[in-house]
């Protein structure tokens, strides 16, 4: 049935890293409901829209690392931990 994905373990960490943001993230939401704010982004966002920014975000990091350099994706992946830390944070 699912046998055109490569379920690698590494594919199965990322999707299970994923679901348990998402799962903490609910949870803290029901715990503590939050309000809009105005951080550094030109616009309010509640923490949800913090994080979907910066999930998308970190996957133009990726992409860019991919693209542009022959680095190791271990740095793009500390950016993306550092960045999506500051936008949740200070967004």
């Amino acid at each position: 049935m699912i046998a055109w994905m490569q379920w690698t373990l590494p594919t199965a960490i990322f999707f299970a890293v994923i679901a348990a943001i998402l799962l903490v993230m609910t949870i803290f939401e029901v715990v503590s409901p939050c309000i809009e704010r105005k951080g550094f982004l030109p616009i309010a966002t509640t923490r949800g829209d913090r994080l979907f920014i910066g999930l998308l975000s970190s996957a133009y990091i990726h992409l860019l690392f991919l693209g542009l350099t022959d680095a190791s994706l271990w740095i793009a992946l500390a950016i993306s931990v550092v960045w999506v830390g500051v936008l949740l944070r200070w967004g």
